[in-house]
C-alpha cells in the first residue's frame, strides 16, 4: 500500500534555539510589531502627502520596507512556533546541539559551537547542526575522528574536546 503525498505537504523541521536566541527572537518580534510597524505606517502616511503615488520614491521605499518587516514578522512567528530550546547545561560525553567542540583539522585546531540553523554565524564560530561539519560532529565522542562531506570536498577532523 502506497501513500500519496500532497505536493503542498512539507516536513516540519525543528528549529533549535539557545535560551538567548529564543529571547532575542521574541524581543525582535515585539519590536517589529509594536515599534517598526508604527514607524513604517507613519512613513507611508507622510509619503502619500507628497502627491502622485506613481512617481513617489519615498512611498515605494516605505511599501518595500513594510513588506520586508511583515515577512520578517511571519518568519519569526514560524521560528517561535516550532522552536525547541537547547539545554544550557548538557553532558559532555558526546557532541549535541549546544556543545562547544575543539577539533583538529588539516589546517590547525578550531573551536566551534553547534547551534540551530537560525542562530548559525560562522564568523562567530557558531555553526549549524545542519551544516556538513555540524551534522558530522553530532554524536561524536572525544578522541573520535569524523568524516565531513561537502558537495566539493571530503575531509576528516578529530574531536579534541567537548564543552
Amino acid at each position: 500500500m502506497t501513500t500519496k503525498l500532497n505536493k503542498n505537504t512539507r516536513a516540519a523541521k525543528n528549529v533549535y534555539l539557545t535560551s538567548q536566541g529564543l529571547s532575542d527572537a521574541k524581543e525582535e518580534l515585539e519590536f517589529l510589531k509594536k515599534t517598526k510597524r508604527t514607524q513604517i505606517a507613519e512613513r507611508i502616511h507622510q509619503a502619500r502627502e507628497y502627491g502622485d503615488l506613481a512617481e513617489n520614491s519615498e512611498y515605494d521605499a516605505a511599501l518595500e520596507e513594510q513588506s520586508l518587516a511583515e515577512n520578517r514578522i511571519a518568519e519569526l512567528e514560524n521560528i517561535l512556533k516550532d522552536a525547541k530550546v537547547i539545554a544550557d547545561k548538557h553532558q559532555c560525553d558526546f557532541v549535541v546541539i549546544g556543545s562547544t567542540v575543539k577539533i583538529e583539522m588539516d589546517d590547525g585546531i578550531e573551536e566551534f559551537t553547534i547551534v540551530g540553523r537560525v542562530e548559525a554565524d560562522p564568523s562567530q564560530k557558531r555553526i549549524s547542526n545542519e551544516s556538513p561539519l555540524g551534522s558530522a560532529l553530532i554524536g561524536a565522542k572525544k578522541g573520535e575522528e569524523v568524516e565531513v562531506a561537502t558537495p566539493i570536498v571530503r575531509y576528516k577532523c578529530k574531536v579534541l574536546e567537548i564543552k
